[in-house]
């Protein structure tokens, strides 16, 4: 692992440019186990003038380039899959088992996803047969500003970051400065993997500091988020001025819908899935709409499940 309050900005770690240190908390325990660096307006300067620089011959890659680096990197994250489940494990209290199985089992995945879309992707294609000589070409954006939550945190990190790689975009990720130490990890990957200087850059720090500075940027073509509906408003306003492209991820929990005839597992079904991932996912149903006839049935499955389900260390 690198130092843990370095940032990685155009293929090195580097110190920020001003020391403001945050302890990075294990849920499970209460424990410090670390401690990271928060980003500055400068740091974000440096890290995106990086990535635009980077993009003027990233862009230019042939789609088997991009294919070559992010199977590499797919092979070195599948390595190290087990240690950095225990690090997820560790930052956001996942139980081990599943933060190793789905967690860290997740960036795999969505980065197989990506490969398979990119290997046939039509970058350039007819627009339609009545308007042949009419073409629809995607063209990759520019710099992407890239910002995940700690729920989840390689699984947004990985489909956001393959996904601009597979465009030819270059970027700068912006991890939840609470679940941060996953993200340094998967940053040494890219730096083994060999992907070039500057494509890929990681500033650590909170919304208001670096997620400002970042998605106010005159120099980010593109912001992707996942969290809450309050900061996407105010990424939104704040990206409105340099008329970015904006793609938001926002919170919000539904509820599972039970009719009588849903079948007697449904309840047990619901509960589990709420728990799942302690009940820390932004689709866990943490409210049931129980037919009326039903009801009374519901609430003894559910308080038995909850019952039998045993809470304890993550690791």
């Amino acid at each position: 692992m690198p130092d843990s309050k370095h940032f990685y900005i155009d293929g090195a770690w580097v110190a920020p440019c001003v020391a403001n240190d945050l302890e990075v908390i294990n849920p499970s325990t209460e424990q410090v186990i670390d401690v990271i660096s928060l980003g500055s307006a400068s740091d974000v300067d440096k890290a995106v003038a990086a990535a635009k620089a980077a993009f003027v011959s990233w862009s230019q890659t042939s789609r088997d380039e991009r294919i070559g680096f992010i199977e590499g990197l797919l092979d070195i994250y599948r390595t190290r899959n087990d240690a950095l489940g225990e690090l997820i494990s560790q930052e956001m209290g996942c139980p081990i088992d599943k933060s190793i199985s789905a967690q860290a089992g997740a960036g795999s995945w969505q980065a197989e996803g990506v490969l398979e879309e990119l290997k046939t992707f039509a970058f350039e294609s007819s627009f339609s047969e009545a308007s042949p000589d009419t073409y629809l070409l995607h063209e990759p954006i520019g710099v992407c500003a890239l910002i995940t939550p700690w729920n989840w945190p390689m699984n947004q990190v990985v489909v956001k970051v393959v996904a601009a790689l597979a465009a030819g975009c270059t970027m700068v990720l912006k991890p939840s400065e609470i679940a941060p130490l996953s993200s340094l990890m998967f940053a040494q990957m890219i730096h083994d993997a060999g992907i070039p200087a500057g494509v890929f850059n990681l500033v650590n720090g909170d919304g208001i500091g670096v997620g400002t500075a970042l998605t106010g940027h005159v120099d980010v073509d593109m912001v992707s988020f996942t969290g809450s509906t309050r900061a996407g408003i105010a990424i939104s306003k704040n990206a409105a001025d340099t008329v970015k492209r904006v793609s938001l991820e926002l919170g919000g929990k539904g509820a599972n819908i039970v009719f009588a005839d849903a079948g007697e597992k449904a309840i047990i079904k619901g509960v589990r899935s709420l728990l799942s991932n302690s009940g820390q996912s932004c689709n866990a149903p943490s409210r049931m709409l129980v037919e009326r006839s039903i009801y009374a049935q519901a609430v003894d499955q559910a308080t038995a499940e909850f019952a039998r389900t045993e809470v304890g260390l993550a690791s």
